[in-house]
C-alpha cells in the first residue's frame, strides 16, 4: 500500500529522475563491469563531487538550507551513477546516452514508460476517489513528502 501511495503522488520531478534511474540499471546490467577499479574511482567522485553539491546547496549563499535525507543522497548517488555509466559505455560504440543496440534502447524506454503509465493511472485512480482516501488516514500529497510534512518558510532577506 506505500508503494501505491508512493507512485500516486510522485512529483513530475521524482518520475523524471526514476527513469534516469531506470536507464542506468538497464545499462548497468548489460554492461557490468566488476572491476575494483571502475567502482572505486566513481565512488571517489562521487564523494568529492557529492560533497561539494551539498556545500553549494546548503551553505553557498547567505541562508542556510536543510535538505530532506533523499535530497541529500541524490546528491551523492548522481555523481556515482553519472561516473560509473561513463566508465562502462565507453568504447561500446554509445551516441550520448544512447545504446548502439536498439533493443537496448527499448528495453529502457519501455521500462519509463510503464512506470510512467503506471503513476498517472494511480494519480487519475486517487483523484476519482479522494474520500476514499481520507477515509483511510492517507494525506494529500500537498501536504507531504518523502519525509514527511513539509514546512514552507519564505523570508524577504536580502
Amino acid at each position: 500500500m506505500k508503494l501505491i501511495h508512493y507512485l500516486a503522488n510522485l512529483s513530475k520531478g521524482r518520475l523524471i529522475l526514476w527513469c534516469y534511474f531506470i536507464w542506468y540499471l538497464v545499462v548497468l546490467a548489460r554492461y557490468f563491469d566488476p572491476s575494483p577499479r571502475l567502482w572505486l574511482t566513481s565512488l571517489g567522485l562521487s564523494l568529492i563531487i557529492g560533497f561539494a553539491l551539498f556545500v553549494s546547496t546548503t551553505a553557498a549563499g547567505d541562508a542556510k538550507v536543510k535538505l530532506e535525507r533523499w535530497q541529500v543522497i541524490r546528491l551523492f548517488m548522481m555523481p556515482f551513477c553519472v561516473s560509473s555509466f561513463s566508465a562502462l559505455v565507453k568504447g561500446k560504440g554509445f551516441f550520448l546516452i544512447f545504446s548502439p543496440n536498439f533493443n537496448e534502447v527499448l528495453i529502457a524506454v519501455g521500462l519509463c514508460a510503464l512506470l510512467c503509465a503506471t503513476v498517472a493511472f494511480l494519480k487519475r485512480r486517487q483523484k476519482r476517489l479522494p474520500r476514499a482516501s481520507a477515509r483511510s488516514g492517507l494525506a494529500s500529497p500537498s501536504a507531504t513528502s518523502e519525509e514527511g510534512p513539509v514546512e514552507i518558510r519564505m523570508t524577504n532577506d536580502k
